[in-house]
């Protein structure tokens, strides 16, 4: 981590810290004699949130940066397997240095955010060359708004409904919704939430007719997530008619009852001794895998790949 109020502590103290301000449903942890390091910043700090509370956002340790060698040689000592990305959306410098720390490290790599690690070729390559696996990009929570609305536009697909326009709005008040205030480190993540819907269209949506996306910063939401979904399209005789959704969930439960699953499997591919793309939990956890499937199909796959059925 990089916040003052975490780096240096017991994480069974930090995760109670500031900025952190989700609902909590377990108080009582004990120490886990794991310390929080000082992490490396590169462009996981947008400048904009320097100018809120210090309730709201990040503040920077005066601790050093951690080196890269330094990193590995923590990641190494501390018996990790894996390591799982949770950076702020557009951290696309400080995401690729944490991959390769995973690389050099040797160790499994779960990518949770929109920056293109695993559905990245290169970077996949690379994995399967060491035989480490990695699982992403950018986890879908466990009833979150890109899950409901694939099934809702699946459910349009199999009813014969046309699915003409749809939109999908977000609000929240954590400091993942203040960084994305920032519009210049979103282009990864509209791309991620989009393309996760239009794979699941009967026919491709034209840009102009689908808008998917966080749409403002609501401090007093706190981890509360509001979305707001519209689908539009005809039925039978080419009848119009619409839908609309509002959804309301505490954002990072709904993330970590996914990631939880993903470490798992993470873990199961560790044991089998089998590296590279981990295309069934990848699909079924991630909202732009290197594959995309219908989300039956990756609930398939993925018990399939944890009774033993399927490598990867």
């Amino acid at each position: 981590d990089i916040d003052a109020r975490k780096v240096g502590k017991d994480v069974a103290e930090a995760i109670f810290a500031p900025p952190n301000c989700t609902v909590v449903f377990q108080k009582d942890i004990p120490p886990t004699g794991t310390i929080v390091k000082m992490g490396k910043v590169e462009d996981g700090f947008s400048k904009h949130m320097q100018d809120y509370s210090e309730e709201h956002t990040f503040v920077l340790s005066e601790e050093n940066e951690c080196s890269k060698d330094e990193i590995v040689k923590i990641l190494r000592d501390s018996g990790a397997q894996m390591l799982l990305n949770y950076l702020p959306v557009g951290s696309e410098i400080a995401t690729r240095f944490y991959a390769e720390c995973a690389l050099e490290a040797e160790i499994g790599f779960i990518n949770n955010i929109p920056v293109f690690i695993a559905s990245d070729p290169e970077f996949a390559k690379r994995f399967e060359e060491k035989n480490l696996p990695i699982i992403g990009d950018d986890i879908k929570a466990q009833l979150g708004a890109t899950i409901t609305h694939r099934t809702l536009t699946e459910l349009f697909k199999k009813r014969g409904v046309k699915l003409e326009r749809t939109y999908q709005l977000n609000t929240g008040g954590n400091t993942d919704f203040l960084n994305m205030l920032n519009r210049a480190r979103l282009a990864s993540k509209k791309e991620s939430k989009t393309e996760a819907v239009q794979a699941v269209t009967a026919e491709r949506l034209e840009d102009e007719n689908i808008h998917v996306g966080p749409s403002d910063y609501v401090p007093w939401q706190k981890d509360n997530k509001l979305c707001f979904i519209r689908m539009e399209g005809k039925l039978f005789g080419d009848v119009p008619m619409n839908l609309e959704l509002r959804l309301s969930v505490e954002d990072s439960p709904n993330s970590a009852g996914v990631a939880i699953d993903a470490v798992r499997c993470c873990k199961l591919a560790l044991d089998k001794g089998k590296g590279g793309i981990l295309h069934s939990p990848s699909a079924f956890f991630m909202k732009h895998p290197p594959q995309q499937y219908s989300d039956e199909e990756a609930y398939q796959m993925t018990e399939a790949f944890m009774k033993g059925e399927r490598d990867d």
